[in-house]
């Protein structure tokens, strides 16, 4: 058994201009910058940037904005080529197939469980702690925390109700088909940015200097004695925080069967996308830690959840009214993003389970939708069941762990695959090969190894299970397997 054979090119292209049986082609280029936008603007910025300037970069978050986004762009030049060339579903773990073989393509498509399926997770419970916020705090705490949880007056959660439900309400849109989702998200995009933009103009009048003072927290300031918890070790750590905000450009490259002129739109899509979050990002960060203390999002009695409403009812007096409309476009945000999470998710096991390496069952198309039905349904028991019963901080660094490690492959593969077919052609280069690989390589693993040792030893542990998984099951019914041809 080989574990590094490949899927040829030819294949790939075969079963991409396959539309009979394949996914529809209805999204055009607008359609994918706003795919992109819609996973990207969420519950990074509206919460993973409070949590990283309290407990990590203070002001300097911008900073860590700064670097995360040089990450992102490496590997968004290298998936921007990747995606045009082989326009098929399945991103990173299709492109893995192509170049580094099988074993490497099963890696990485197990490590994008961590970035969609527990990205979704993160995000549906954002939108929890965000409605009961909206609602004055009816719900019970019990009932909206994990059993992990527990309040300040000693009460411990259940399960995170609001959460799992606004997951199988996204789940019956997916299924229902992509156009329809995507028009909803196009919708959503649009009023989400709207409220960043009036948040980043009105919030600009209320910054303080003394809040920037000192921009990065230094090495003497009590409760951020660790290395990752000031200075630029501090900035590092939340870059990788944040860069949990930037998880979604390349969910674009996971739509690529369903683009109608790929090798042009998925450039435009994945590129497009990314430079309009990262000026959006750098300027909201610069607001939010120039309005309130840094210091206020490590409280939970403050601003540690619903960060922005916070900000808004506290300091930004006279603009109590935008707290409230900030709260419902960011939960219209947050639903959007999930949804572009689980399509991800579910066309990463589209063609998982093409390629034989996951049951079948992740790959029918329902007969009149022509939607991975039957995978969409599992995903929301897998991802209904961390929403629901493990903690939104557990489950995001784990997600940007997963993501980080995909990036390093991808960049890698284009390194790769440019040495072993030179004279392949690519409807969009990435510039400065090898540079560009080498430095999104670096990057990317700088930030893995500013994530905390738990965050780190949680994720072998979840690469060893799918190394058991494959051995069992993946390598015996790939369809690459000898034994398996017919």
């Amino acid at each position: 058994m080989s574990l590094f054979r490949k899927k040829s090119l030819s294949q790939l292209m075969t079963q991409s201009d396959d539309t009979e049986k394949g996914l529809k082609r209805t999204l055009g280029p607008g359609n994918l910058v706003a795919l992109g936008i819609g996973a990207i603007i969420g519950a990074g910025l509206f919460v993973r940037t409070a949590a990283a300037a309290g407990e990590h970069a203070g002001p300097a978050v911008t900073i860590s904005f700064i670097i995360a986004a040089l990450g992102c762009a490496f590997a968004g030049l290298c998936y921007a080529e990747f995606a045009a060339m082989i326009p098929v579903a399945g991103s990173a773990y299709t492109y893995a197939y192509a170049t580094m073989g099988e074993f490497i393509a099963w890696t990485i498509g197990w490590s994008l469980i961590l970035e969609y399926a527990l990205g979704a997770a993160t995000v549906s419970i954002a939108w929890s702690e965000y409605l009961n916020n909206l609602l004055g705090g009816v719900i019970p705490y019990q009932w909206c925390h994990s059993p992990f949880e527990m309040s300040t007056l000693g009460v411990h959660g259940i399960m995170n109700l609001p959460a799992l439900i606004v997951l199988f309400l996204i789940t019956l849109l997916l299924i229902k088909g992509t156009q329809e989702s995507a028009v909803v998200n196009a919708i959503i995009v649009f009023v989400k940015v709207a409220i960043v933009l009036v948040f980043i103009v009105i919030g600009w009048g209320f910054m303080k200097e003394s809040n920037h003072t000192p921009y990065i927290i230094p090495d003497n300031t009590p409760g951020y004695e660790g290395v990752f918890q000031h200075g630029w070790g501090g900035i590092l750590s939340g870059a990788a925080i944040v860069f949990f905000a930037f998880i979604g450009f390349d969910a674009v490259s996971t739509a690529a069967q369903e683009a109608k002129n790929p090798k042009r739109d998925m450039p435009i899509g994945i590129l497009g996308s990314l430079v309009v979050c990262t000026i959006l990002y750098i300027l909201f960060s610069h607001v939010l830690t120039g309005v309130a203390p840094y210091t206020d999002f490590v409280d939970p009695e403050k601003g540690k959840e619903a960060s922005v409403a916070y900000v808004i009812s506290h300091y930004m007096i006279g603009y109590e009214w935008l707290s409230t409309a900030v709260t419902v476009a960011i939960l219209a945000g947050f639903s959007s993003v999930i949804l572009v999470m689980l399509m991800g998710q579910s066309r990463v096991f589209f063609s998982m389970a093409n390629d034989g390496l996951l049951p079948k069952a992740f790959s029918e198309l329902h007969p009149r939708f022509r939607t991975p039905y039957k995978s969409n349904i599992i995903l929301f028991v897998f991802v209904g069941a961390f929403a629901a019963f493990v903690p939104g901080s557990v489950a995001g660094d784990l997600t940007s762990i997963g993501t980080l490690f995909a990036f390093v492959l991808v960049s890698a593969g284009i390194w790769l695959l440019r040495i072993s077919d030179p004279k392949l052609v690519r409807p969009f280069k990435t510039p400065l090969v090898p540079l560009v690989p080498i430095l999104g390589i670096l990057v990317c693993l700088a930030m893995i190894i500013s994530l905390p040792t738990d965050t780190q030893l949680s994720a072998f542990g979840w690469m060893l299970l799918g190394f058991i998984v494959y051995f069992l099951y993946g390598a015996k019914n790939s369809k690459l397997n000898p034994l398996n041809k017919k």
